[in-house]
């Protein structure tokens, strides 16, 4: 008697909803990504590096195919699945990392006024932080400062109202800023209130060009990212509309008043937009830990030792399958966070901290597993592994470290506040 999966036919056999089969648009700009690494970035990536500066030709190269700009990132965002935006990052970041990053880091201040911003912040900000093909602009997020990183609560930047003026009055250092000091556009996390901790911050737009006494200092030297601009961002009386608070005025008193009533606030300035785009951080990641295992997989197939390929020993071999094994675990992690975020469903497990968490891991890992199978080749600056092992080690430090997003993980599925 034949089974009941046997006995259906082709149009009998259900449908199921579930897939991880790309569709065909996000097929085409993968590879319309990819193509751009390949050809634009990677050949330009050493160059930059050892530059330290911000490479404004492959930002405009990014910017004549539609890459770079406003069109560009509502087109990424676009996908009702959340899918496409990871997916460009990773094949981006394949190509470089701090050229990818000086391309994609206006994206965290434009997620910023997406997330929090009025319809009409949205309309004349995002814009502006992108320019146009002729006069390119980037934007910074500011966030952290020498004394909080990743205690958030202890930002000391402030932010006053002034009734006489009807402006806010912002003054305090930024620290690590991408971007910082070279964009019209900052947006400046500071407290209103300090009593109230990280429920007192808010986010406020500063422009460079339209408001005095905001100006870059220090620019960073990194171990990493080297062709991504850093800076301290410095604000002394910084005085900037009453308008300019992201949400709005009113929309703040209202959300202090809550909290100051002993009620919860719905967010925090800062952690909503780190919490929104992890996923793609860790999709970041994910390229540079990608790039490394390509190249080494292609490299033990050519290196001969001992009259044989060093792919042939099981140490090599099994190193490598241990590599891919963890990447395609970290971008299955990248892409439920990503999809889960898009379609609005809540990280009731930090799903969200556990790609990053994940994704940055496996890239510090694997870059240094690559740096291995190519043996001294790989630490020197004549292999690309060596710049692909510095750019992975920053994705288990910012928008949250390791340690961090294990905390966030564990306050999740505890219920409990752990110190």
């Amino acid at each position: 008697m034949a089974t009941t999966e046997q006995a259906l036919t082709a149009e009998e056999t259900p449908q199921v909803a579930f897939t991880l089969e790309l569709n065909q648009d996000q097929k085409d700009i993968r590879d319309w990504v990819h193509g751009f690494a390949r050809d634009v970035v990677r050949p330009a990536a050493h160059e930059w590096d050892e530059r330290e500066g911000t490479p404004w030709p492959i930002i405009e190269e990014a910017a004549k195919i539609g890459l770079y700009g406003f069109e560009g990132m509502a087109q990424l965002f676009a996908d009702p699945t959340g899918l496409t935006m990871p997916i460009a990052n990773e094949e981006l970041f394949w190509g470089d990392a701090g050229i990818g990053m000086a391309i994609m880091g206006t994206g965290l201040a434009v997620a910023s006024i997406v997330g929090q911003g009025t319809g009409e912040q949205i309309g004349e900000w995002i814009p502006r932080c992108f320019g146009t093909p002729t006069d390119l602009k980037v934007a910074a997020f500011c966030a952290s400062e020498p004394n909080a990183g990743s205690d958030v609560s202890n930002v000391r930047t402030t932010a006053k109202f002034d009734e006489a003026t009807n402006e806010w009055v912002l003054n305090g250092q930024k620290a690590w800023a991408t971007n910082g000091g070279i964009s019209d556009v900052h947006v400046v996390i500071a407290s209103v209130d300090p009593t109230l901790g990280s429920r007192g911050h808010a986010a406020f737009l500063v422009s460079m060009a339209e408001h005095s006494g905001i100006e870059q200092g220090a620019k960073v030297s990194k171990h990493g990212l080297r062709a991504s601009h850093t800076a301290d961002v410095h604000l002394d009386d910084c005085r900037i509309p009453a308008g300019n608070v992201l949400g709005g005025k009113e929309k703040l008193d209202e959300r202090l008043a809550r909290v100051r009533e002993g009620k919860r606030s719905k967010s925090q300035a800062a952690m909503q937009t780190f919490e929104a785009s992890r996923p793609t951080v860790g999709a970041q990641a994910i390229g540079i830990a990608r790039a490394a295992y390509e190249y080494a997989l292609d490299y033990a197939k050519e290196r001969e030792q001992f009259g044989k390929k060093i792919i042939e020993n099981q140490a090599i071999a099994f190193a490598l399958a241990d590599m891919k094994l963890e990447i395609d675990a970290a971008r299955l992690l990248v892409w439920r966070a990503s999809w889960m975020g898009r379609t609005g469903q809540k990280f009731e497990n930090a799903e969200g901290s556990m790609s990053k968490l994940k994704a940055g891991e496996v890239a510090t890992w694997a870059t240094e597993r690559a740096m291995h199978i190519l043996g001294g080749n790989g630490y020197t600056r004549e292999y690309p592994v060596e710049r692909w092992h510095r750019d992975a080690k920053i994705y288990t430090i910012f928008e949250g470290t390791s340690e961090i997003q294990r905390m966030v993980i564990a306050r999740a599925i505890s219920g409990m506040q752990i110190r």
